[in-house]
């Protein structure tokens, strides 16, 4: 996420949403749930899309109406577009993953294939397309643990600048073999705060400046 000045009248509004672990943001979010009928929903993930999608408000804010009028307004607009996408990922191929859990077993994930070509190209680059991805087993972790910062190409730089110090913190510990309970002890930081790094690290947004 970019860098976010927020305005000192602000600041007093930012803390109400987020005091007591965010309980205020968090209600407007179910709130919205609640109307749209989404309740097949995993909340976590829009809690955190709330999460993102509120700096970027504040930054927004003219004060013409209330902020929390205007919050309601930018997140109701904002879940829609993502139910959207959502129902078209239902036609999309699922396959199913195996990886280990926090406690080392290990689990099945569902992994969605988006319903396009495999010839379809990917980024600004039109040689490389989705099949030659398919193959290709690396991973982000994979592709900076083999890597010192000397070999990183230009690409891997605007990726690891991309991500904040505590995102780069997380995957450090990541590709060092700590499972995400671990890593979580080791920061000091919450469930949620682990999620929206590992989110911000896999993103599309993110890792799309490597195709």
């Amino acid at each position: 996420m970019d860098q976010i000045i927020i305005p000192e009248y602000m600041e007093p509004i930012v803390v109400s949403y987020y005091q007591n672990n965010a309980k205020k943001l968090n209600n407007v979010v179910d709130k919205i749930l609640l109307k749209l009928h989404f309740v097949d929903v995993d909340k976590n993930d829009f809690y955190s899309l709330a999460n993102e999608i509120f700096m970027y408000t504040v930054r927004d804010y003219d004060k013409s109406q209330s902020f929390d009028g205007f919050l309601y307004s930018c997140l109701y607009k904002k879940f829609c577009t993502e139910m959207t996408s959502r129902k078209r990922d239902k036609r999309c191929t699922k396959v199913k993953v195996k990886e280990k859990n926090e406690k080392g077993e290990v689990i099945e994930k569902i992994v969605i294939i988006p319903d396009v070509s495999i010839y379809s190209p990917i980024g600004e680059d039109e040689s490389s397309t989705i099949e030659d991805m398919i193959a290709d087993e690396t991973t982000i972790e994979k592709e900076v643990f083999d890597k010192n910062e000397e070999g990183y190409s230009k690409k891997m730089l605007l990726y690891l600048n991309r991500l904040s110090n505590l995102q780069k913190e997380v995957l450090r510990l990541n590709i060092a073999g700590y499972l995400p309970n671990e890593i979580r002890e080791e920061l000091h930081i919450s469930e949620k705060e682990y999620a929206d790094c590992y989110a911000a690290i896999h993103s599309y947004r993110n890792v799309s400046v490597l195709f």
